[in-house]
C-alpha cells in the first residue's frame, strides 16, 4: 500500500482514482481487468467491481490474490477487509462447476458434492439436468449445454466449459506472404497473440471467446490466422452488406482461397460455400412479428467449424438464443468494446465466451499501429427562437432539439476551413439533419436507404481520394474501410451510447500515410440534454486514455483557430 496512491478503494466495490495523481495510468492499467469505469469527473475516475468483471478477468487466468495485491500497490489507504473477502469468494466462484465431456454426452462437474446439491434443486436450473452419475456429476443433455449456462451465471457460479468442440468440413487454404495486391502481408505480433489465446493450441481451453481490439488495429487479420490455425468451414456474421463486402476482399486479398469457395448469404444473395458470410439482419428476418427465424437453420444445418461474430457487441437478442443451441461449434466474437447498451454482458460471457486479449488503445497508438488521435467537444449555444420549445418540450424531444441545433452547420462550416486539405466524414443520427448538411455543403450522402452498389462506389472514391468529404448517417457506424479518414465531425449520436462512441472513432484510426493524427469532433448543445448525454459517451474515450478538450463555439467563430486545434495539425 502506497500512503500517497492514487486509489481510494470503498468496501461497496467502488473505487476513486485521482486523475492528477503522477501513478494514474499505471493504476489505471492496473485495474482495468478487473474494474469497469462508472463515470468520469475531471479530478477523479469512478469504477466499479462486480462480479461479472471478476470472473471475466478470473476466465483470463488472473487470480484474487493477484486483484487484491494491485488494489494494495496503488491505494491510499488500507482495503476494506470484507472487501478482499468478497474478491476472493467471487473469483473462486469461477471455476467450482466445470462442464466436460463424456464421449458424445456432457457431464457437469462439481468441486463439491453439496454445489450439486443445490443447483440441482434450483426450479430453473433442474429441468437442464439429466441423471446424476456420482456425488458430484451429473449429465447434461448437449442441446441445453448453453441455457444452462445462462441459468448458472444468473445462480452466481459461471461454468468453465471444457465440454469440446465438434470439428467442421475440412478446409485448406493459407494465408499469403504477399497479397494479391501485391503488399507484404505481416501479421502483428498482438494479431498473432491474440488469435493463439483464442486457439489455445486446439485444446478444449481454447475454442471459444472474444478478442477485443481498436477499429483499424486488424480483427480481420486475427479471424483469418484463428481460420489457418482451424482449416475449418466458416461461418462469418457481421453488421451488414458493406461489412460483408469488406470482409470477402480481404479473404480474396490475403489468403489462398477462391472466389468458388467464398459465397454471401444476405438479402442480395443466399449462398453457401465452405466460408459463409452472412449479415444479423438477414439471420434475425422473420415473416411475421410473432412467427419462425427462417435463416436461423443456417448457423446449426451446415458443418461449421467455426463462427466468427463480428462486432459481438451489436449481436441482435434473437441470436443468443440459437447462439444458445450451437455451443458445439467454436465461437470467436470480435469487438472495439464489450459494452453492451442492453446489459447484455453476461450473455456474452456464457455464449461466446470469456475476453481472451485485449490490448489498451493508447499502447498500439504508442507502437503506430493505430493513429494518434485527438478528441475535441465543441459546445455550441441553442439559437434564442428555440429556447422557449426547448423549455417545455418533454425529454426526449428536447435530446432531438439540441441534436439538431441549427448552429451546427455554422460550426461545420468553419471545421471545415480549417481541416480543408483533409478527408472528413460527417456523421450523424437524424436523416433530417444530415438533409440540410447536404443541402448546404452538397456532399455526398450515404444513408440505409442507399444502394448497396452507389454505397460501395463512394466509399471506393473517397479511398482514392475522389472525394474528400462524405456525410454518413447510423451506417458508419459499423464496418466500413477508410484508412484515410483523418477528420470525423460528429453531429448527433444515440442518447450516451459508449459503443457507437467506441465505433465512430474507430472510423479514423487506421495509420496516416503521412503519419498526421487524427482528429474526433463532437458537436455538443450546451445546458441540454445532449451534453448530459455526452458525458456518458465520454466514458468510453476515458477508458481508452483518451484526453477529451471542450472548446466554446466563438472560439471556432475567430480568425484563428482556436490553439488546441492548431496543436493537433
Amino acid at each position: 500500500m502506497d500512503n500517497q496512491g492514487p486509489l481510494i478503494v470503498q468496501a461497496d466495490r467502488t473505487i476513486l482514482l485521482e486523475v492528477q495523481h503522477p501513478r494514474f495510468r499505471e493504476a489505471r492499467d492496473a485495474i482495468a481487468p478487473f474494474a469497469e469505469l462508472v463515470k468520469s469527473p475531471e479530478h477523479f475516475h469512478f469504477y466499479r467491481i462486480t462480479s461479472l468483471s471478476l470472473w471475466s478477468a478470473a476466465a483470463g487466468g488472473m487470480t484474487a490474490e493477484q486483484m487484491i495485491a494491485a488494489l494494495q500497490k496503488y491505494s491510499r489507504y488500507a482495503l476494506p477487509v470484507a472487501l478482499c473477502r468478497e474478491i476472493e469468494e467471487t473469483v473462486g466462484r469461477y471455476g467450482k462447476l466445470r462442464l466436460i465431456a463424456d464421449g458424445p454426452q456432457l457431464l457437469l462437474e462439481a468441486q463439491e458434492s453439496l454445489l450439486l446439491e443445490e443447483i440441482a434443486r434450483q426450479e430453473k436450473i433442474k429441468q437442464w439436468l439429466g441423471e446424476r452419475v456420482g456425488p458430484a456429476r451429473v449429465r447434461v443433455p448437449a442441446a441445453y449445454r448453453g441455457v444452462l449456462k445462462q441459468a448458472l451465471l444468473h445462480f452466481g457460479y459461471p461454468v468453465d466449459d471444457r465440454g469440446g468442440y465438434v470439428d467442421g468440413q475440412p478446409l485448406s487454404f493459407a494465408l499469403r506472404s504477399v497479397t494479391r495486391q501485391g503488399k507484404p502481408l505481416h501479421v502483428r505480433d498482438y494479431q498473432r497473440q491474440a488469435a493463439e489465446a483464442f486457439y489455445a493450441a486446439g485444446s478444449v481451453q481454447g475454442g471459444s471467446g472474444i478478442v477485443v481490439l481498436p477499429c483499424g488495429a486488424g480483427k480481420t487479420i486475427v479471424g483469418l490466422v484463428v481460420m489457418s490455425y482451424l482449416q475449418q468451414s466458416t461461418l462469418i456474421l457481421t453488421t451488414s452488406i458493406n461489412a460483408v463486402k469488406q470482409w470477402r476482399r480481404e479473404l480474396l486479398d490475403k489468403t489462398t482461397l477462391s472466389e468458388s469457395q467464398i459465397a454471401e448469404y444476405t438479402g442480395e444473395s443466399k449462398q453457401v460455400a465452405p466460408v459463409t458470410l452472412a449479415t444479423y439482419q438477414i439471420l434475425t428476418y422473420r415473416p411475421e412479428r410473432t412467427g419462425a427465424f427462417p435463416h436461423f437453420a443456417l448457423l446449426d444445418q451446415h458443418p461449421w467449424g467455426l463462427i466468427i461474430y463480428d462486432e459481438v457487441h451489436l449481436l441482435p437478442a434473437p441470436v443468443f438464443r440459437i447462439t444458445a443451441e450451437i455451443q458445439a461449434r467454436r465461437r470467436l466474437g470480435l469487438t472495439a468494446t464489450l459494452v453492451r447498451e442492453d446489459g447484455r454482458e453476461g450473455d456474452v460471457f456464457c455464449l461466446i465466451g470469456p475476453k481472451k486479449f485485449d490490448v489498451p488503445w493508447k499502447d498500439l497508438e504508442g507502437r503506430g499501429w493505430i493513429a494518434e488521435a485527438q478528441c475535441i467537444e465543441v459546445r455550441l449555444p441553442l439559437p434564442a427562437e428555440l429556447r422557449m420549445e426547448y423549455a417545455v418540450a418533454e425529454w426526449r424531444h428536447k435530446f432531438r432539439l439540441a441534436s439538431e441545433n441549427p448552429h451546427k452547420l455554422d460550426a461545420i462550416a468553419r471545421l471545415l476551413d480549417l481541416f480543408a486539405d483533409e478527408s472528413v466524414l460527417i456523421i450523424g443520427q437524424y436523416l433530417r439533419q444530415l438533409r440540410a448538411i447536404h443541402q448546404r455543403f452538397g456532399f455526398p450522402m450515404i444513408t440505409g436507404s442507399t444502394p448497396t452498389e452507389e454505397r460501395e462506389k463512394l466509399y471506393e472514391d473517397f479511398r482514392r481520394g475522389i472525394l474528400q468529404r462524405l456525410i454518413l448517417s447510423k451506417v458508419g457506424n459499423f464496418a466500413i474501410d477508410l484508412p484515410d479518414a483523418s477528420v470525423l465531425i460528429q453531429v448527433s449520436g444515440t442518447f450516451g451510447s459508449r459503443q457507437e462512441e467506441a465505433q465512430r472513432l474507430g472510423r479514423i484510426l487506421r495509420p496516416k500515410a503521412d503519419g498526421r493524427r487524427a482528429r474526433f469532433v463532437t458537436l455538443v448543445t450546451r445546458d441540454s440534454r445532449e451534453m448530459d448525454f455526452a458525458q456518458h459517451r465520454q466514458l468510453f474515450l476515458t477508458e481508452q486514455g483518451y484526453s477529451y478538450d471542450i472548446v466554446d463555439a466563438e472560439e471556432l467563430a475567430g480568425a484563428r483557430a482556436p490553439r488546441r486545434l492548431e496543436a493537433a495539425g
